[in-house]
């Protein structure tokens, strides 16, 4: 494949990650390549750990965070620091960087929350909420319950996107000003106030055996080092489910939840609306004192 002065050979295009489904490769690299332009905004700097399926998604998986020697000399790479040492990771600045990543069975991309140039301090605030049972209705009323909390206490604006497997996932743009521990510390006294307005529902108890059915606010992804799913992002399920941004009046509207957009209907759905986070992070905010 050509991408300017980037180019690589795809190998085994035919190869069915999905097999249940039939999606191929080629069926992946091609969704990447359609959706390159809403997705790069949301990935540029930010290092990268691939969640790669050599066998497609029936077949061992393995997360990789170094960059292979293997790999071309055009993909962008940032030095992280880790607790003996440093490692480096690769970021998605272009089509062609995606593109590669496909082509080596990486399915599932996931990003830091911070960026190249201030990789200790974060620009955005994440909200990981999964259903303790088969309760989407359950992940929405937590959605709303932490988007109208931010709004009325904080003055803060919330974004929501499908997670692609099993829940939503809430988003909160920031200015990269603030550690790590810090924006965790304020996640997590946010997560509590919202748990204690409804104490029957929602819980920031991190002992599954102790949440009695009721939904975990998950702020434990504010942490250096963590990684979530990029927008846009495929999971390694059957159907190829996507991560993908709504608006706030959609999530009441998910046929089949966190799984309602797959490869074949985001890049259509894209076409016809665009993306409802463009232009988030420069809307980012500071935390309050």
């Amino acid at each position: 494949m050509n991408f300017g002065p980037h180019s690589f050979e795809v190998s085994k295009p035919e190869k069915e990650l999905f097999p249940e489904s039939g999606f191929s490769k080629e069926d992946l690299i091609h969704y990447y390549t359609k959706v390159a332009g809403d997705l790069l905004p949301h990935a540029e700097g930010r290092p990268l750990a691939m969640h790669r399926f050599p066998d497609g998604i029936e077949g061992k998986d393995f997360f990789q965070k170094d960059v292979p020697d293997y790999f071309p000399d055009w993909i962008s790479t940032v030095k992280v620091k880790r607790e003996q040492g440093s490692i480096d990771m690769l970021t998605v600045e272009n089509k062609a960087t995606l593109a590669y990543l496909a082509n080596q069975a990486c399915i599932a991309p996931h990003v830091f929350l911070s960026r190249a140039g201030h990789i200790d301090q974060p620009d955005k605030m994440l909200f990981d909420l999964d259903p303790p049972e088969d309760g989407f209705d359950l992940v929405i009323k937590a959605a709303r319950a932490l988007r109208d909390h931010l709004a009325e206490a904080y003055d803060m604006a919330a974004y929501v996107m499908t997670s692609g497997s099993a829940g939503l996932h809430l988003v909160v743009p920031l200015k990269p000003k603030a550690k790590f521990d810090t924006v965790r510390d304020f996640a997590k006294k946010v997560s509590e106030e919202v748990a204690e307005q409804s104490p029957e529902e929602f819980t920031i108890e991190v002992r599954k055996e102790k949440r009695d059915g009721r939904l975990f606010i998950d702020y434990l992804r504010n942490s250096y080092g963590q990684h979530s799913i990029v927008p846009y992002g495929v999971r390694a399920l059957p159907g190829a489910p996507v991560a993908t941004p709504l608006d706030w009046d959609e999530i009441g509207q998910l046929k089949n939840g966190a799984q309602s957009y797959n490869i074949r209907s985001v890049p259509k759905r894209l076409g016809q609306k665009g993306d409802p986070w463009e232009g988030i992070y420069g809307k980012g905010m500071v935390l309050p004192d």
